[in-house]
C-alpha cells in the first residue's frame, strides 16, 4: 500500500443508543467521544441506532403490522361501500 493516501484504521467501540450494548471492531471511524474498554484502554467511542442486539431480525421480537392491508385501511377511512 502506499503510504499517506490511506485513512488510519484503529479500534473503536460502537454502542447502541437503544439497548446501551457496546462492542469494539477496528474502523477507520474517529470520534472525539472516547471510553475506556474492559481492557484499560481508552477507544472512541460511536454511538449507532442499531446493532444485533436492538434488531428485530436478530433479537426475534419483529412488529407485525395490522392484518388489513392498505387497501383495507383506504377504504375504511374513505368509505367505499
Amino acid at each position: 500500500m502506499q503510504k499517506g493516501i490511506h485513512p488510519d484504521y484503529h479500534q473503536v467501540v460502537f454502542q447502541d443508543s437503544t439497548t446501551g450494548f457496546k462492542f469494539i471492531s477496528g474502523s477507520t471511524a474517529t470520534s472525539a467521544e472516547t471510553v475506556e474498554w474492559e481492557d484499560g484502554n481508552t477507544y472512541p467511542l460511536i454511538r449507532v441506532e442499531v446493532t444485533s442486539d436492538s434488531h428485530p431480525f436478530y433479537t426475534g421480537k419483529q412488529k407485525f403490522t395490522k392484518a388489513d392491508g392498505a387497501v383495507d385501511r383506504f377504504n375504511k377511512k374513505y368509505g367505499l361501500k
